[in-house]
């Protein structure tokens, strides 16, 4: 079954390579979806595709890579749109 979540996390997750690893994690996964650095200091992230890999990228993005420092994450579910691939989108400021 194809799910879809929104994530937004804030702390430290902006310069500690939140977005690339991201993008490695969900490709290891087979997860479509997207990455952005947004204002206030916080990552967003669309994660789409099978609901354990979706999980899983939930899960990595409540820790993070090692140097980030993950205060808080917001989940909420969509539909799923039928995205491919997985991509880096450009910072929204």
């Amino acid at each position: 079954m194809v799910v879809r979540k929104r994530v937004v996390v804030g702390g430290v997750v902006q310069g500690v390579f939140f977005r690339d690893t991201c993008r490695q994690t969900a490709q290891e996964h087979g997860v479509a979806g997207w990455v952005r650095n947004v204002g206030r200091g916080e990552v967003e992230a669309v994660f789409e595709g099978e609901e354990d890999g979706v999980e899983a990228l939930v899960r990595w993005a409540r820790r993070g890579p090692a140097a980030a420092v993950v205060e808080r994450v917001e989940v909420r579910d969509e539909a799923p749109e039928g995205l491919g691939a997985f991509e880096v989108l450009p910072s929204v400021r």
